[in-house]
């Protein structure tokens, strides 16, 4: 069968690559330890799983709205009201298959063919797939000295085709958030040129340092109407494998998403979206103790890391990753971020992702969402490789 142009246009995931061939090395009985994973270890809150299997014994195993149950829209309008000074109704909710789905399903409904979208290095891997899909163009933005999109850097990049700007605070890979200044600049600059902003805020509840998440759509009464807000359950409640993330916006995009899910997926488990109903409206006391665990072990991973000659890492302040430069190791074999992490693995049994994955071929991604045990054995193993090619 002959592929569509679509499809061989496509990229694979790097970071699933790198951690499937962890998991094959295991498989063989090799002791791999990863800081490739993008999900938190902890468990999902017994009375989240309640929940869940209450609608399994209440029959709630049908099909639903397409875009979301009402109970649950309205307790997002409620959180997004609660935490974010935000104020939707439910028309203005999709409830979708995972944060990932909603990103996609609004990508595909604002953006035509030829369309420029301006995403800031370094960014989340799917970001650039997803623009490719819907035929978009993406335009790239370096980084500052603090790895964020300085405002002036932005403007300079948008064009008569520039249609939107993804904007991920606090950002995978960097765990960098943007503060109230910088963010109201970028909206300025995006309500000058009428730019739309889809903002990823997934990682929102895991902040450190008293550092404070702030949502792009609320910096000005002008700027609802020109964010779409996605975010989901999966990260704070460590949720993960229930795929629950929704999007926020204007009335007409929330709709023309509604009208493509469904025809690609239809509604997002009905029982999922009883537990994140319950994750949403129940007891939030297990984020504080997240926090405190990640935090950490974040300044363990942050403070060895800086400990090995030739390995450069700034402190994040939210998400669970640390974002490390290693181009002090390219040359010989070593070309690239790609030739570093093949290299960590097949030597030292040690997984991390590379950072041209993400837009930035200097840096790898560590993920500290793993066991304290784990992370002191595999930055040991990490160490003695360094210090083997520094040799």
């Amino acid at each position: 069968m002959k592929l569509s142009k679509r499809a061989l246009n496509i990229n694979p995931s790097l970071t699933l690559l790198i951690t499937a061939k962890a998991k094959e090395m295991k498989k063989q009985g090799l002791d791999v330890i990863s800081f490739g994973a993008g999900e938190p270890d902890f468990d999902t809150m017994k009375n989240i799983k309640e929940a869940a299997k209450k609608a399994i014994d209440d029959g709630f195993t049908k099909y639903t709205a397409t875009s979301g149950i009402l109970e649950l829209k309205q307790a997002i309008c409620a959180k997004l009201r609660r935490d974010n000074w935000l104020d939707y109704e439910p028309k203005n909710i999709i409830v979708s298959t995972g944060a990932k789905q909603a990103l996609f399903n609004i990508i595909m409904t604002l953006i035509d063919p030829g369309d420029e979208v301006i995403i800031p290095i370094p960014y989340w891997v799917s970001y650039e797939e997803m623009v490719r899909v819907a035929e978009g163009k993406c335009v790239f933005v370096k980084p500052n000295k603090d790895l964020k999109m300085d405002s002036k850097e932005f403007e300079k990049h948008i064009s008569l085709k520039t249609k939107m700007l993804i904007l991920n605070s606090p950002s995978n890979p960097t765990g960098v958030i943007y503060d109230e200044k910088e963010l109201k600049r970028i909206a300025s600059v995006c309500l000058k040129h009428n730019i739309t902003i889809l903002s990823d805020e997934v990682y929102e509840k895991l902040i450190y340092d008293e550092k404070k998440h702030i949502s792009i759509a609320s910096v000005n009464e002008k700027m609802k109407n020109y964010v779409v807000v996605v975010n989901g359950v999966s990260k704070t409640y460590a949720m993960t494998g229930w795929r629950i993330g929704y999007a926020a916006g204007p009335e007409d995009v929330i709709k023309a998403a509604a009208k493509l899910q469904d025809h690609s997926t239809s509604n997002p488990c009905s029982i999922a979206q009883k537990a994140a109903l319950e994750a949403l409206t129940g007891p939030q006391d297990h984020i504080q103790k997240m926090v405190w665990e990640y935090k950490k072990r974040r300044d363990f991973m942050v403070k060895k890391l800086n400990s090995i000659k030739g390995i450069r890492a700034n402190v994040p302040d939210g998400a669970f990753y640390v974002f490390a430069d290693v181009s002090s190791f390219y040359g010989g074999e070593i070309k690239g971020s790609m030739e570093f992490c093949e290299k960590l693995l097949d030597e030292a049994n040690v997984a991390v992702i590379p950072g041209i994955a993400f837009g930035d071929d200097k840096s790898v991604r560590l993920s500290y969402a793993t066991g304290q045990e784990h992370i002191n054995r595999g930055l040991e193993r990490l160490q003695k490789f360094c210090e083997k090619i520094n040799k």
